[in-house]
């Protein structure tokens, strides 16, 4: 595991794609060399394969990010993070009513933007950082693009607490409301709002007119 760690740090770099045959032949003869890379991501590492990032071909990592310098002494020994096991998994899943919680889309559904692209669901490791100033690491569930594209994002619920003091008690209940339900519903005037905000400007031109 130190030497496959050694060899991404100083052959790969980070941010840059390798193949499972470059791993193999580097690493010639080694017993269980794939697992051994695996076993760095209990210690913060970050290798994505294409179930995490679909740009990678199925053979394809890619060196996201480096974790604890497993090859000083010790610190190898230590495991940070556990791996998410199947009844963990599930019970998230079922917490966040199989919805990616950044976008709201289901497994196996087609992205608006791509017909032909489907999500796939996961759990995501999130950093929240809570009203007394320490932080977390929070399961979530996410799918695969926004996993890719929200690689650093984290949750700050001082900034949310800040921000719910400014609202009215009407808009504190109406949010209430909100999330008794896990979901919002839209009025008319809303809806058009939306519709409005995704027109081309000659288009939105034409649309003031209409309300004027």
């Amino acid at each position: 595991m130190k030497r496959v760690a050694l060899w991404l740090v100083q052959e790969v770099g980070v941010g840059n794609v390798f193949t499972k045959e470059q791993l193999r032949t580097t690493f010639d003869g080694v017993s269980q060399v794939d697992r051994r890379m695996r076993d760095l991501r209990d210690h913060e590492w970050q290798i994505d394969t294409n179930r995490e990032d679909p740009s990678l071909d199925p053979r394809e990592h890619r060196f996201v990010q480096q974790g604890l310098p497993v090859w000083q002494p010790g610190v190898g020994n230590r495991k940070t993070t556990g791996s998410v096991g199947a009844v963990q998994r599930r019970a998230v899943l079922v917490r966040d009513n199989y919805l990616c919680r950044t976008c709201g889309i289901g497994n196996g559904e087609a992205y608006a933007d791509d017909s032909a692209a489907t999500s796939q669901l996961d759990i995501a490791r999130r950093q929240v950082s809570l009203p007394d100033g320490s932080t977390e690491v929070q399961l979530v569930t996410e799918c695969n693009r926004c996993r890719v594209g929200g690689r650093d994002a984290g949750s700050d619920l001082r900034a949310f607490k800040a921000a719910l003091e400014t609202l009215s008690a009407y808009e504190r209940k109406m949010l209430s409301a909100w999330m008794e339900q896990d979901a919002r519903s839209f009025n008319e005037v809303e809806k058009l709002w939306g519709v409005y905000r995704t027109l081309p400007e000659p288009a939105r031109d034409q649309a003031r007119s209409m309300v004027q």
